[in-house]
């Protein structure tokens, strides 16, 4: 089943109301907490993209999800606006600074626990490597505790996702806009 809604906001803009927000409307919504449900061929797809690979789109959404927000899915949005041309792409943002206080009390901190740590070691084929690969050490070099740098990133990502999609095709949206028409 194709996508039909392409997230292309980082995680903590919004991503959870987000994915609320169109299971509400009838998708089917891949967010990173559907990650715990992957079967093992999902695992490997996500652990493949990650690796640079050329993998099978239709098999990580499982003919099930129309429609992708937050992390894993989210690194590879332009991969998705080329193979889904009708596609429609949510850019949610968010204020930088509110973004990265959310995210290093949040899902960051979680990256520094011994347990996850532990957990990395003994199954490095789990998607908890898999994501501190594909996010911290991929996307964010590593550099996630370098404001400035996770600024930059930031505000560069944001552009270069209104520059990219067509606007027919992109909505950009804030959370604190709310819900009303």
């Amino acid at each position: 089943m194709p996508l039909q809604v392409i997230g292309a906001g980082y995680g903590r803009t919004g991503t959870t109301s987000l994915t609320v927000a169109l299971t509400t409307l009838g998708f089917e919504c891949y967010h990173m907490h559907e990650t715990r449900k992957n079967t093992k061929e999902q695992d490997l797809i996500w652990r493949d993209a990650t690796d640079g690979k050329k993998v099978d789109w239709e098999v990580a959404w499982g003919n099930k999800f129309t429609a992708t927000m937050d992390w894993p899915g989210m690194p590879f949005w332009k991969e998705y606006v080329e193979l889904y041309p009708n596609a429609k792409v949510i850019l949610s943002v968010r204020d930088f600074e509110s973004w990265y206080r959310s995210t290093h009390e949040t899902i960051y901190a979680m990256t520094t626990l011994p347990l996850l740590r532990i957990i990395c070691f003994f199954f490095p084929n789990s998607m908890f490597n898999t994501i501190l690969r594909l996010v911290w050490k991929g996307m964010f070099q590593d550099r996630f505790t370098d404001k400035e740098f996770m600024r930059k990133m930031f505000e560069n990502h944001i552009q270069e996702v209104k520059r990219v999609v067509p606007k027919e095709r992109l909505l950009v949206y804030e959370v604190k806009q709310g819900w009303e028409p």
